[in-house]
């Protein structure tokens, strides 16, 4: 049994819209979309290390909100634990470094998406929620 990687990534709102990332062709799961994020440091709080990377990835500052429900998801060659976050945009200019592409969109438009499979149960669970 492979072992868990645990992974938080984030919901980010700006200005009602969501910020969806799409994986670069040279990642794992290619050109799939996700909400933004990464891997858990060592000795690294979950929020510590979601503002990092989003700081990292998208070059901006969030604020968190609330966490949601944790996902595990195996995808046959690493299983991850993902871990979502809700934040607001705080500040920053939207740079990718390692994603291909991102969109701010409506609520109802993210299952319009070819989303990584981890991320869709977040992405069904944020859609019931009431913002």
């Amino acid at each position: 049994m492979s072992n868990i990687v645990n992974v938080t990534c984030a919901i980010v709102v700006i200005e009602n819209k969501i910020l969806v990332t799409q994986r670069s062709d040279k990642m794992k799961l290619p050109l799939k979309w996700e909400f933004p994020g990464g891997k858990l440091e060592e000795n690294e709080s979950e929020i510590d290390c979601i503002k990092r990377e989003i700081k990292e990835e998208i070059n901006i500052e969030i604020e968190i909100l609330e966490k949601l429900s944790n996902i595990i998801y195996d995808y046959g060659t690493f299983k991850i634990n993902l871990i979502p976050f809700i934040s607001n945009y705080v500040s920053g200019e939207i740079i990718l470094s390692e994603h291909k592409d991102y969109k701010l969109l409506d609520k109802s438009e993210l299952l319009n998406l070819d989303w990584a499979e981890a991320d869709l149960p977040i992405v069904e669970e944020f859609l019931k929620l009431e913002l």
